[in-house]
């Protein structure tokens, strides 16, 4: 049976077949156009470093034969063959791409699809339409590519206004243009003397026809941002900056995150904001403490964050801690997890609400600043503001009967009063304490 693969999603080859030997078939409609289709060997810096690994149709293979190109088959308006187990060690990946030989622009696609064929049965396929382009001239389609030991296939849709210039350049990659007519030159001035000037590495270059080139966009944009892009694929949770985390969805692994937390996603993602059972019993009883969750589910990444945040990705493995409810920002579904309730004199509101967590899983919780981690032991005791306060060891005794009051430098109007609470622990319990008060 075909898996059916959603733009941006990633599936490990050994998910879909055991075979290392794949036919890949790319099928473009879009009538009145015609596409060049090509696949680019790619190094461990997603640069085309050896041209001799640009599969198209004035170079049908790569030296060992490990990608061909074979033309168009049945449904496919172009297909390749690859046998991954002869992919030489420098390749990491290989970029699956289309161009439009021509005016014309990937809107007018009315179907198109990226399948994988193992042993003669079609075991995965990612379709798409000309809706998800506009303007562009050109897109990288698909990926297949190493990670961790094993190839993986990774629905990509990204496109480039700029044609195949704009695809070699993205890749590391330059066009040497057709030779120009030869023009006279002016009688030469006097030079001056020469000045050294370093000579940088040359790129790959590849001759390609004239009617496939196309301006490129300029570049100041791009590498302007070059230091912001998105990092490399990785399952589960990944901390794109100090304030932004991503998790990548896949079937069956929702997470709870905060409601509002969600600035962007690729893919396809549902957000639930109300449901039935845990959810809904755990968003009613942590209302009162501003913490409403919604469930994220689909297959894609999703990027979060709140209000520029620090964000702090904690793993568990089998151990347990508390985190003030409104430190929290995500955490997966799966995890075990529990609402309890700390209560004292002087507390506001008489007590606040925590989230224990436990078992195997992740936890992002947002701090403002950066937060530091005091040990716990049985003496002497360690005390924390309860504004301030963001987590603590399962293990650490928390004491509330007898609040300690802080007095600070008042205002008009002000309070000028605090609660701490105090926690005592064998060795290895702790307290996690933000630099920041409400």
């Amino acid at each position: 049976m075909t898996r059916e693969l959603a733009k941006a999603s990633r599936i490990r080859i050994g998910d879909l077949t055991p075979l290392t030997d794949l036919y890949l078939g790319v099928g473009l409609t879009a009538p009145g156009l015609t596409f060049d289709i090509s696949c680019f060997g790619l190094d461990a810096e997603e640069r085309l470093s050896d041209d001799r690994y640009f599969v198209f149709f004035n170079q049908p293979a790569s030296p060992e034969n490990a990608v061909r190109l074979l033309g168009a088959r049945q449904d496919d308006t172009e297909s390749f063959q690859l046998d991954l187990s002869a992919v030489p060690e420098s390749i990491h990946k290989l970029s699956l791409t289309a161009t439009i030989d021509g005016d014309g622009r990937m809107s007018q696609v009315s179907a198109g699809h990226v399948r994988i064929v193992a042993g003669g049965t079609e075991v995965g396929r990612y379709s798409f339409t000309g809706a998800e382009f506009s303007t562009e001239r050109a897109v990288m389609l698909a990926d297949v590519y190493r990670r961790g030991g094993e190839w993986r296939f990774a629905a990509v849709g990204q496109g480039f206004d700029g044609g195949l210039q704009a695809l070699l350049e993205n890749f590391g990659g330059e066009v040497i243009e057709d030779d120009p007519a030869p023009v006279p030159a002016p009688a030469p001035a006097p030079a001056p003397a020469p000045v050294p000037v370093p000579v940088p590495a040359p790129a790959a270059t590849v001759q390609i026809p004239a009617q496939a080139q196309a301006p490129a966009p300029a570049p100041g944009v791009k590498i302007s941002l070059t230091k912001y892009a998105e990092l490399p694929e990785q399952t589960g949770w990944l901390k794109q900056n100090d304030n932004l985390v991503r998790f990548t969805l896949t079937k069956g692994q929702d997470v709870l995150a905060l409601q509002g937390s969600m600035v962007a996603y690729q893919g396809r993602a549902d957000f639930a904001h109300e449901s039935s059972g845990v959810l809904r019993k755990l968003t009613a009883n942590l209302t009162g403490q501003q913490l409403k969750l919604m469930r994220v589910s689909g297959e894609g990444q999703v990027f979060l964050a709140d209000e520029a945040s620090h964000l702090h990705v904690v793993r568990l493995e089998g151990d347990s801690f508390c985190v003030s409810s409104d430190r929290v920002l995500a955490f997966d579904a799966g995890l075990e997890h529990e609402v309890r309730r700390i209560e004292g004199e002087g507390l506001p509101g008489g007590g606040f609400f925590t989230l224990q967590f436990g078992g195997h899983g992740t936890v992002v919780v947002k701090t403002n600043g950066i937060p530091v981690v005091l040990p716990v032991t049985p003496a002497p005791e360690t005390y924390a503001d309860v504004h301030a306060l963001v987590a603590w060891s399962k293990g650490s005794q928390v004491i509330t009967t007898a609040p300690v009051r802080i007095r600070r430098s008042a205002y008009a109007g002000h309070a000028a009063e605090s609660y701490s609470l105090q926690f005592r622990g064998g060795p290895g319990n702790f307290v996690v304490v933000q630099p920041f008060e409400v």
